[in-house]
């Protein structure tokens, strides 16, 4: 009797936290259902899989070393501790791990038939095409930004430096002034060799043989469709999200160290009143300037409202953001409560004493606000979209549709 070995994925996630953790959410999710699961990382950001691996014990590490770059200081691989101006940098570097992934899967006994990788690596669609096996692509944002993206990149030569973008092709045509397209897309010169590396990366995105979307039908549907049908026609377009909503070990804190002020800042929100606190967070690739670090500190003490504020630079920059805020901190202690570490986002967001939310509007924490039910306060730093939201029934159906499809490539030959 013949038996089937289960199918084989290589899970490739990019190294910033919104990117990483509905990847591993989701990781864990295709593990559970029996796939066999490796995950590459670099040696600093293996720590972040802990919980996915105690978890998943049959879950595989490969761990190779980090490239480097010239843009990026010695010893960072992870964007948290360089902020959203390291991205095109650890773009690049990543790239170089093209050869010993693919000398990997070669020489594997029992090679991946996939590779699920984020959609900063489009490189890797050429990859998978080199070692005859289909990449499907994960995008951590939402599709709406997907959709503006690539048309923004694939039509460069004629937007750069327009006033005003228009997309007739997108449902409700919308438009967007510069100043609010993506800021990879402002910055980067065309003469800037990472320009063409960028467009390069989504015309792979777009040649891949699938992709999943940290988003749902009835939130952005009509944008999930016309992904589909201009650029997957064979229908392989999977809302998955929230995936956050569908629970997993990537939610729990990162390390001891962090507990007791984790637990600290629960226990001083069950002494507010209902709906009485405001949440302040912008991410972990956003670092407010000085300028703007004292004058939101100024506003908030001002406004006499109650409200948590988690703070965060730039590695090696920690010092300097405790000296700013020390007597901040003083002046309003009772009513505010500042963290400058890890938060536990989405329990702040579900208690009954956060009544809104200051966000940067990351798609996160666009979809954790909409899922607790908390009114956003928008300040966008980057191109987003969020219209509805439902429950998370109708991505267990399509986690199960991925599931088969993956399943069945172990039986196929590309």
């Amino acid at each position: 009797m013949t038996t089937t070995s289960p199918t084989h994925v290589l899970v490739f996630p990019y190294p910033a936290q919104g990117h990483m953790i509905p990847l591993l959410d989701l990781t864990h999710h295709l593990a559970q259902k029996g796939l066999t699961i490796t995950v590459l990382v670099t040696p600093k950001n293996l720590s972040i899989l802990a919980p996915l691996l105690a978890s998943n014990p049959s879950i595989q590490t490969l761990v190779l070393p980090f490239p480097g770059h010239p843009s990026l200081p010695p010893g960072v691989e992870h964007l948290k501790d360089i902020g959203n101006r390291g991205n095109l940098g650890i773009m690049a570097a990543l790239s170089k791990l093209h050869q010993p992934i693919k000398e990997w899967i070669k020489e594997h006994t029992s090679p991946p038939k996939a590779i699920l990788s984020d959609f900063f690596l489009g490189w890797t669609t050429e990859l998978a095409t080199e070692v005859s096996i289909p990449r499907i692509v994960f995008f951590s944002s939402g599709c709406f930004f997907a959709c503006i993206n690539s048309h923004l990149w694939l039509n460069r030569a004629t937007l750069v430096g327009l006033p005003v973008v228009e997309f007739p092709d997108l449902p409700r045509s919308p438009s967007l002034i510069e100043a609010h397209l993506p800021s990879q897309f402002i910055k980067v010169k065309a003469s800037d060799p990472q320009s063409e590396n960028i467009r390069k990366g989504i015309l792979g995105n777009l040649a891949s043989w699938g992709c999943v979307f940290n988003s749902f039908h009835a939130l952005e549907g009509d944008y999930l469709d016309h992904m589909k049908n201009k650029y997957f026609v064979q229908g392989r377009v999977y809302g998955l999200g929230p995936l956050n909503l569908m629970g997993g070990p990537m939610h729990s804190r990162p390390s001891e160290t962090v507990s007791d002020a984790r637990h600290e800042v629960l226990d001083w929100l069950d002494d507010r009143p209902d709906g009485s606190v405001l949440y302040v967070s912008f991410g972990t690739q956003k670092f407010l300037t000085r300028a703007q670090t004292e004058a939101l500190g100024l506003a908030l003490e001002r406004s006499l409202t109650r409200f948590i504020w988690v703070l965060r630079a730039p590695k090696g920059e920690e010092e300097r953001l405790e000296h700013e805020t020390l007597d901040l901190e003083e002046r309003v202690k009772g009513r505010g409560f500042v963290i400058k570490h890890w938060a536990p986002q989405v329990e702040i967001l579900g208690h009954r004493a956060v009544g809104g939310f200051l966000s940067h509007c990351g798609w996160n924490s666009v979809l954790e606000s909409l899922a607790a039910g908390v009114m956003i306060l928008a300040w966008p730093m980057e191109v987003y979209n969020a219209v509805d939201v439902d429950r998370r029934g109708s991505s267990i159906i399509v986690l199960d549709e991925l599931v088969k499809e993956l399943t069945q490539l172990a039986h196929l030959e590309l």
